[in-house]
C-alpha cells in the first residue's frame, strides 16, 4: 500500500514545474489527485498520464466561487478532502519598491497569498466534518528571509504572509485534528526558477552550500511527508528545502 492509500488531495499549479512533481508522486503513492491549474493543456494531459486516480480542473486560484467549484467537483468524483496542497504561485515584477506598481503588486499578492486563504476556507469544512486534514502550503526561503535577488518587495511579502497564514490556522484548527505546515524551497528546477536565475543573472545560485539545483522530487517528498500520516505530531511549522542557504 501506499502512503496516501485512501486519501483525498488537490494540488494548485498541478501542470508543470513542482506541482506536476507533487501530482505524480502523490499518485503513485495511492492518493486520489485533483490537479488544479489554468494551463488546461497541460493539465488534461498530466491528468492522462496519470489515469483514474487522477481529475484535472480548469481551476482559477485567485476566484472565491472557482474554490468552491472546485471542492464541489473533488466531492463528487471521490467524496472527500483529506490534502490540500497550496502550490499555485508566481514570482511577479523585477522592480525596486519605488518603481513597483499596484497592479504588479496586487496579481503576486493575489495569486501567491489570498489563493492560499480562499483554498484553506474552502477545503476546511469538509476536513472539519471529517475531523482530520493536512495542509500544506508552499511559501519560499523568501518567506523566511529576504535576500537572494528575488523579483520584488510583492514576491517577499506574500511568502511571508504564507508562513504566517499557515501558523495561524493551524492553531486555529488543530484541536480539529487539522495540520498545516508550509514548505520553503530555495532554487529548485523549474521554468519558474529558470525565469528567476535569467532576470538576476544567476549571481543567487553561488550563494548554494550543496553547490547545486534541486530536483522537484526533492521538494514533493517533503509535501508528501507532510501531507501523510507519518507526519501526525507537527503542524504550524516551516519546513526548509534550500539546501542550506539560509544556514549562513
Amino acid at each position: 500500500m501506499g502512503r496516501l492509500s485512501g486519501k483525498v488531495a488537490i494540488i494548485t499549479g498541478a501542470a508543470r514545474g513542482m506541482g506536476e512533481s507533487h501530482s505524480r508522486l502523490f499518485a503513485k503513492e495511492g492518493a486520489k489527485v485533483v490537479l488544479s491549474d489554468i494551463n488546461v493543456e497541460g493539465g488534461k494531459l498530466l491528468a492522462k498520464e496519470i489515469g483514474s486516480s487522477s481529475l484535472f480542473v480548469e481551476h482559477d486560484v485567485t476566484n472565491p466561487d472557482s474554490w468552491n467549484e472546485l471542492v464541489t467537483k473533488t466531492k463528487d468524483a471521490f467524496g472527500t478532502i483529506d490534502i490540500l496542497v497550496n502550490n499555485a504561485g508566481i514570482l511577479g515584477p523585477m522592480a525596486d519598491t519605488e518603481t513597483l506598481d499596484d497592479s504588479g503588486y496586487d496579481k503576486v499578492c493575489e495569486i501567491n497569498q489570498h489563493s492560499v486563504f480562499y483554498g484553506m476556507r474552502a477545503v476546511l469544512p469538509t476536513m472539519v466534518e471529517a475531523n482530520k486534514g493536512s495542509i500544506v502550503n508552499i511559501s519560499s526561503i523568501a518567506g523566511i528571509a529576504a535576500n537572494y535577488g528575488f523579483p520584488s518587495l510583492a514576491y517577499v511579502a506574500s511568502k511571508f504572509a504564507v508562513r504566517g497564514m499557515t501558523k495561524a490556522t493551524a492553531i486555529e484548527y488543530g484541536r480539529k485534528n487539522i495540520r498545516v505546515n508550509s514548505v520553503h524551497p530555495g532554487f529548485i528546477q523549474t521554468p519558474m526558477m529558470v525565469e528567476a536565475t535569467d532576470e538576476t543573472g544567476g549571481d543567487a545560485l553561488a550563494e548554494i552550500p550543496l553547490g547545486r539545483i534541486a530536483d522537484p522530487i526533492e521538494v514533493s517528498n517533503l509535501v508528501l511527508f507532510l501531507a501523510s500520516d507519518e507526519s501526525s505530531y507537527i503542524t504550524g511549522s516551516e519546513h526548509l528545502v534550500d539546501a542550506g542557504m539560509l544556514a549562513h
